[in-house]
């Protein structure tokens, strides 16, 4: 289950939610049926609670497959950091916890 911190995007509040934010966004695209998906839940849920100037969010590419569509995601677990409504790192599978709060820090902070 995702913390409050993390958010839920979707198809139709994605450029909203993602696109015109005006702090960096973390979106994790995953699957329900997705085992790694599952594996790194928790770390997701531990960078949203400790990164309040980061919005950080799960998009389900079963319900949601406009998004996925849109930045070629092939393999999930995805993970796309946005700053400026554009695509500044991503990660494609489990990677750790640390490699992705330097990518957090790098977008706060530039």
């Amino acid at each position: 289950m995702a913390s409050d911190a993390v958010k839920e995007f979707t198809d139709d509040n994605f450029d909203s939610e993602v696109l015109q934010s005006d702090q960096p966004v973390l979106v994790d695209f995953w699957a329900p049926w997705c085992g790694p998906c599952r594996q790194i839940a928790p770390m997701i849920d531990e960078l949203a609670g400790e990164n309040p100037s980061v919005k950080i969010g799960k998009i389900n590419i079963d319900d949601n497959p406009g998004a996925a569509q849109r930045f070629g995601i092939n393999s999930i677990p995805t993970l796309l950091v946005f700053k400026g409504g554009e695509v500044s790192e991503s990660f494609v599978g489990v990677r750790p916890k640390a490699a992705l709060q330097e990518a957090l820090d790098s977008a706060a902070t530039s």
